[in-house]
């Protein structure tokens, strides 16, 4: 893995890039709502792209305390990643993943994207911790969250909270 330019390179010809408003509007054009995000499943909808949500999402996130990633696979966004909640005085942040629909899930895509993330947060913002969480029916990002070595915090109103630490 490496850092170049403001493109983290890793294995697999996935790259994370920072996150613009013409990226955001390619990863939704194709994007998929998970059923397995949601712990209310009455709350999950189909998506569908209008050019209004894509910028009015893009424009939200549009902050100092976050990080906005684009997962790209052979100049294609696939996912994004977002570290938010940076606490520079606390030197810690929060990580979350999310790929653009099931075509992407299960081939190391988003492990790698998270590899590069994790490095990212320690390396170049200087964190000495990332946290993460996930609803505990996400058995999927639990599982890839252990393989990196994030460890289990605790278990609160539905979801699991993990930490990993800066070696």
């Amino acid at each position: 893995m490496s850092f170049d330019g403001g493109i983290l390179v890793g294995n697999a010809n996935i790259e994370l890039k920072p996150m613009t408003r013409e990226l955001c509007h390619a990863l939704f054009r194709e994007w998929e709502n998970d059923p397995d995000i949601y712990s209310d499943m009455s709350l999950f909808k189909p998506f569908i792209y209008t050019k209004e949500y894509a910028d009015k999402y893009f424009d939200s996130k549009q902050k100092p305390d976050r990080k906005m990633l684009a997962i790209m696979l052979e100049d294609k966004p696939i996912g994004e990643i977002q570290l938010k909640q940076i606490d520079f005085d606390k030197k810690e942040c929060t990580l979350s993943i999310h790929m653009q629909n099931d075509s992407y899930k299960g081939k190391g895509y988003g492990t790698t994207a998270e590899k590069l993330a994790i490095e990212y947060a320690f390396s170049i913002l200087g964190m000495n911790a990332v946290n993460a969480d996930t609803i505990i029916e996400n058995k999927r990002s639990q599982h890839i969250l252990e393989k990196l070595g994030f460890k289990f915090l605790k278990e609160e109103d539905g979801f699991i909270f993990y930490r990993i630490q800066r070696s």
